[in-house]
């Protein structure tokens, strides 16, 4: 009989040696978890550049068929001084001959931007980045073009090439 009750004994966990498991779990957890954080919001970052992406291809196989981009590194200096937040009726124009579907939204669900110069021979598509200003994407002049480190920073593309875009370690 007291044989069996020192077996039962022997046979189950201390409340020292969970404690410590749970502490273990809750460090690991607190390393994991701001990575995973910056892992989201990095794959809504890409995210939205590839759709950006994407839309321009379209953006620019109708500009070399119709000679004028649809309406609706160093700084160019002849960009867009407004831009237009994108709905599901924009760029009519090119559906479904240049892309299927534009994207209207960025990775965080706001509304892509889109503006053309006076003469429709320069565009610029941007999203407003995690903030989501949106249709106030700042248009970047002199310094402004180049990486950012910051998740809220616009995503700006013009004539072809990001001059606005995140790359780096994030905060």
């Amino acid at each position: 009989m007291i044989l069996n009750r020192l077996r039962k004994k022997d046979s189950g966990f201390t409340l020292i040696e969970l404690l410590i498991v749970i502490a273990i779990i809750g460090i690991l957890a607190a390393i994991a978890i701001p990575n995973l954080l910056n892992a989201l919001q990095r794959g809504k970052q890409k995210r939205t550049m590839a759709d950006i992406r994407n839309l321009a291809t379209a953006i620019e196989s109708y500009n070399v068929d119709n000679n004028t981009y649809p309406t609706a590194v160093a700084c160019p200096t002849d960009l867009p001084t407004t831009v237009k937040p994108l709905t599901t009726a924009s760029f009519a124009l090119l559906k479904p001959t240049y892309i299927a579907v534009p994207p209207t939204t960025d990775g965080w669900g706001h509304s892509l931007s889109y503006g053309t110069n006076a003469v429709g021979q320069t565009y610029l598509l941007g999203s407003g980045g995690r903030d989501g200003t949106g249709a106030a994407i700042t248009v970047p002049s002199g310094n402004a073009c180049g990486t950012t480190t910051d998740f809220n920073a616009d995503i700006v593309y013009a004539n072809g090439t990001f001059i606005v875009y995140p790359d780096g370690p994030q905060h």
